[in-house]
């Protein structure tokens, strides 16, 4: 096993600094660190992921004598209203205060190790000098918005971990714009309980209102102090720590602001996984 990666705060402007406790954080796995290469996206069981295993209701079936548990349509609703709940409960504990582990730059795992993972096509051939986000929904200033407005907001840079819910996890530097202070030039309205995100490879994906203004969510146009490459997400992702890796949709090209999810909340979390899974 690798050694424990050394705990950090962020300085003023966001770079991680070290700290001086090292005990509490989580460990990283030396397979995570070691991966090479692109990671391709494989088809994983939705009730995998719910807070309330298949295996854990079955073995709770006998002991309270309720066989139609056994049931393969009784155990779905029984594990989507068992991950619907637990979103819902987690939603009520997340505190904008409450900050993900920063890392100091010796714990970054190198660029080239860091995975690439796609979900339809390699590089969805976004034209970077034209690119535009689209807002729109319930704010002051809808319309498009190019980079260099984006990148015009004061610059945020973090070392933090990205999770997947694969199963590795690797330590990146990212860099960009907090999306708090984007949805605050738009004069988004932050009453609203969601924001919704197209991405030009057909990705969609949401976020509710107080992850989206969590000082560490960031409208990522850097990582390792670069400008975003194409397999990465360019020109525009999210960075979110506080949340796991599907929830940080790369090339972005539009969102909206708004009060209801019609019918799609993100494309993992409509074949059944959480909307909030926090870290």
């Amino acid at each position: 096993m690798e050694p424990e990666p050394r705990k950090s705060v962020a300085s003023e402007d966001g770079t991680a600094t070290p700290a001086a406790n090292e005990a509490a954080g989580e460990r990283a796995d030396s397979s995570s660190l070691a991966l090479k290469g692109r990671e391709v996206v494989r088809s994983v069981d939705p009730a995998k992921f719910s807070q309330i295993s298949r295996r854990e209701l079955l073995k709770v079936a006998p002991v309270l004598g309720l066989g139609i548990f056994a049931v393969p349509k009784v155990q779905q609703a029984l594990l989507k209203k068992g991950l619907g709940f637990s979103d819902w409960a987690s939603a009520r504990l997340f505190r904008r205060g409450h900050h993900a582990v920063t890392y100091a730059d010796a714990d970054l795992t190198p660029v080239d190790q860091f995975p690439i993972n796609d979900y339809d096509v390699d590089d969805p051939g976004v034209n970077l000098e034209n690119w535009t986000l689209t807002v729109s929904g319930a704010l002051q200033k809808p319309g498009e918005y190019r980079l260099e407005q984006v990148q015009a907001l004061p610059k945020f840079r973090q070392n933090t971990r990205h999770v997947c819910v694969e199963g590795w996890d690797v330590i990146g530097r990212f860099g960009g714009a907090r999306f708090s202070d984007f949805l605050n030039m738009i004069g988004a309205d932050t009453s609203a309980s969601y924001i919704t995100l197209a991405c030009a490879d057909d990705y969609y994906e949401s976020l509710d209102m107080a992850t989206a203004l969590h000082p560490q969510t960031l409208l990522c146009y850097e990582m390792y102090d670069r400008p975003l490459t194409r397999e990465h997400g360019a020109p525009l992702r999210l960075s979110v720590p506080t949340k796991i890796g599907y929830k940080q949709a790369k090339y972005l090209t539009a969102l909206t602001v708004t009060n209801v999810l019609s019918g799609k909340v993100g494309y993992w979390e409509d074949q059944g996984y959480s909307s909030f899974y926090g870290l």
